[in-house]
């Protein structure tokens, strides 16, 4: 019995481990998204892009945000480093508003 538990104990460790960081990942896409829709409709009424870029680094530690101009729509893509313990790519989030909008 004590060697079964020997083996299984590592295991179930890292899997315990692994589901609680993909729920970390899963609650920092939910505040990107929620930051680049913030930061879109900042931009969309004229406040300086420097501020937008602040609400996504404040939103989510290490975050970056691109503004981009699509004829009405300005368009806010934010991108975060995952804080998963094996390598994976960067979470994006991306939220548009159309321009001069209250």
């Amino acid at each position: 019995m004590t060697a079964e538990f020997a083996i299984v104990l590592p295991a179930l460790l890292l899997i315990l481990v692994l589901g609680a960081a993909t729920l970390g990942a899963c609650a920092k896409q939910v505040r990107l998204q929620d930051a680049a829709a913030d930061a879109a409709r900042l931009v969309a009424r004229d406040e300086p892009a420097a501020r937008a870029q602040a609400v996504v680094a404040a939103a989510v530690g290490g975050a970056t945000a691109t503004i981009q101009y699509r004829g009405d729509l300005v368009c806010v893509e934010t991108r975060a480093p995952t804080a998963l313990p094996v390598p994976g790519p960067d979470i994006r989030a991306r939220a548009c508003a159309l321009a001069g909008g209250l």
